[in-house]
């Protein structure tokens, strides 16, 4: 009797080849493999849409200025050494980051003082990539301010022009250009949001008429340049406001006419001497519980300008009772209501300006001539 199952080789072999390929697939996609992607067509590169137009004015300006002022900007590592407790030696541990910009052709960086704070050693590196060890020139903690300088010949950089902080207006476009977060030559634009703002320096010292603005500013931008749409200097980047230490829309540069004028002195003298009276103050809140509204003499320092004009001291009596010494209601045309009122006032002038001062002395208002001296 013949067998009446018949079995076809060809059918045998491509059950075969299928079981094979359901395996190698299984196997691929245990292995994260995706065998359909060999199956797919091929794409090619997406072809470039030419523009329409050329660039804006607003932006070609842009690439403008910080294709001319980026050269100047530098990188500061502000580094402190570190001695091993057990072997003894001296390791060079990264403090932290800022940034600086030329100043003149002589090798001179302006920055902030808190970015060179504590250092042991400053380095600064240019656009170009070469690294020099600095020295410090000076420096003014009280308006967060220090030159920095490099022994480099022939840099053929041009250092950054110099604008005016006088008639900046709100609303009018800048650009700061820095090293945040150690992310060199970052450009950033904005506005100035508002003039005329006070902060405290390292040394709770305020600086005045700070310039605010809503240009980008981060850790490692300070000490840059603030610069108006002309690419001129009008502030030096020193601080932001934010509980979480990051950019959070307000930015502070001090303003380049003090920049101006501390940066020159430090150069010249390697310190600025502060301007002063000759005088220690009333505390303010002693003041402002007597109800009187002014600047109270509570000493006049022997030798000082303010003896010299006759300004008077709080005084005890033979009696016992204590008699007001002179009360400052004005300096140089401008009233003052508070310490920071005269501070303010005396840190735009020179040392061996004079100034007229009013004072109310026993009810009587009375002009008085004084000369403004350092109290450094």
């Amino acid at each position: 009797m013949q067998n009446s199952s018949y079995t076809n080789p060809k059918l045998v072999k491509l059950a075969k080849v299928l079981i094979i390929i359901v395996i190698i697939w299984i196997v691929a996609d245990f292995l994260g493999i995706k065998p359909s992607r060999f199956l797919r067509p091929k794409v090619g590169i997406r072809p470039v849409t030419q523009p329409i137009g050329d660039l804006g004015a607003d932006e070609r300006a842009n690439i403008q200025i910080f294709e001319q002022v980026a050269p100047s900007v530098t990188y500061i590592t502000n580094k402190r050494f570190q001695r091993d407790f057990f072997s003894f030696n001296v390791t060079e541990i990264p403090q932290g980051t800022g940034t600086g910009f030329l100043w003149d052709n002589k090798g001179h960086i302006v920055t902030n003082f808190h970015v060179i704070y504590k250092a042991d050693e400053i380095e600064v590196r240019l656009q170009d990539g070469k690294s020099y060890d600095a020295t410090i020139v000076g420096a003014d903690p009280d308006h967060d301010l220090a030159v920095l300088q490099i022994n480099a010949v022939n840099l053929n950089i041009p250092p950054v022009m110099i604008g005016s902080s006088s008639d900046l207006r709100v609303g009018q476009k800048v650009l700061a250009i820095g090293n945040p977060f150690g992310l060199d030559s970052t450009l950033t634009t904005g506005i100035i949001s508002a003039l005329g703002r006070t902060i405290q320096s390292m040394t709770k010292r305020y600086i005045h008429d700070v310039i605010q603005t809503d240009a980008a500013i981060n850790p490692g931008n300070s000490g840059g340049p603030l610069l108006d749409s002309f690419g001129r200097l009008i502030g030096v980047n020193t601080a932001i406001m934010s509980p979480t230490g990051t950019y959070s829309g307000v930015g502070f540069a001090v303003p380049v006419d003090t920049v101006n004028r501390i940066v020159t002195k430090l150069i010249n003298y390697g310190k600025v001497g502060r301007p002063g009276l000759g005088i220690s103050l009333i505390p303010e809140h002693i003041m402002s519980r007597l109800r009187i509204e002014g600047v109270g003499i509570l000493e006049v320092h022997k030798g000082s300008s303010a003896e010299e004009a006759g300004l008077r001291e709080v005084k005890r009596l033979p009696s016992g009772r204590i008699e007001m010494g002179d009360i400052i209601i004005e300096c140089d045309g401008s009233q003052v209501r508070k310490s920071s009122d005269l501070i303010k006032i005396l840190d735009r002038h020179e040392v061996g300006d004079e100034v007229d001062i009013v004072i109310i002395r026993r009810g009587v208002r009375k002009s008085v001539r004084i000369v403004i001296q350092s109290i450094n």
